[in-house]
Formats: structure tokens, C-alpha cells, sequence
């Protein structure tokens, strides 16, 4: 799924509850990581988490459901993108205006995520 599509999934959602559910959901229908993809554990997730990259494109796994639809939606965020263009962009900021309730745990591992992808 595009972020896009997320994005407006989620802007259509107003309880904090149905939102996590779709953000579970997001992971559910993330593609399979390729054989060919390079994958790297994201330090700083409470859940084990990786994001794998094949050229310009990004796949993702974590061993939580909510954490594997976090990531889902980070990965579509970058997907097909340079790692100048990801240098350029404003993740994190981008990620908080979805307004997801997560707790300071899963933040951390956001954040994490982002600080990955920004230093590729």
C-alpha cells in the first residue's frame, strides 16, 4: 500500500482505537522482504524490528503487530526514494501528523526508524 493511502485512511479515522487497528491492519499487508533486500535490525525498538532495502525500494518485519504497521507505514514513506531525497525529507514530522497514540516506548522506536533511514 502507498502512504498516500495510509495517509488518508488514517486523516479519515478519529478514535484513537480504530486508528491503531488500521495502522495493525497496514502491517498485515506489508509485501514480503525479497531474498535480494539488505535488512538491518533498528536499534531502540521495545519489539525487534528491521528495515530492508532492495535498490530504492523498502520492505520491512517486526515481531509486534503494531510495531510491523509502524514500520509499514515508515517504509511506504521512503519508498522508491534516494537516500538524498530521504536526507531531505521531514519523517518524523510527517509521521506525528498522521496523530497516532503511541505510547513513549513506540516514539523511541520511531524515532529510531527515522534516525536509520536519515543515515543511509
Amino acid at each position: 500500500m502507498q502512504y498516500a493511502e495510509m495517509k488518508h485512511i488514517l486523516s479519515a479515522l478519529d478514535n484513537p482505537v480504530e486508528k491503531l487497528e488500521a495502522v495493525m491492519d497496514f502491517g498485515a499487508q506489508m509485501p514480503s522482504v525479497p531474498d535480494s533486500a539488505v535488512c538491518s535490525e533498528i536499534v531502540g525498538c521495545a519489539s525487534r524490528a528491521e528495515i530492508c532495502r532492495d535498490g530504492k525500494n523498502f520492505y520491512g518485519r517486526a515481531d509486534s503487530a503494531l510495531v510491523r504497521g509502524i514500520v509499514a507505514i515508515i517504509t511506504a514513506m521512503v519508498d522508491g526514494k534516494s537516500a538524498d531525497e530521504i536526507k531531505k525529507m521531514d519523517l518524523l514530522g510527517e509521521f506525528m501528523s498522521l496523530n497516532i497514540n503511541l505510547g513513549t516506548g513506540r516514539l523511541g522506536g520511531v524515532n529510531s526508524m527515522i534516525s536509520f533511514l536519515q543515515n543511509l
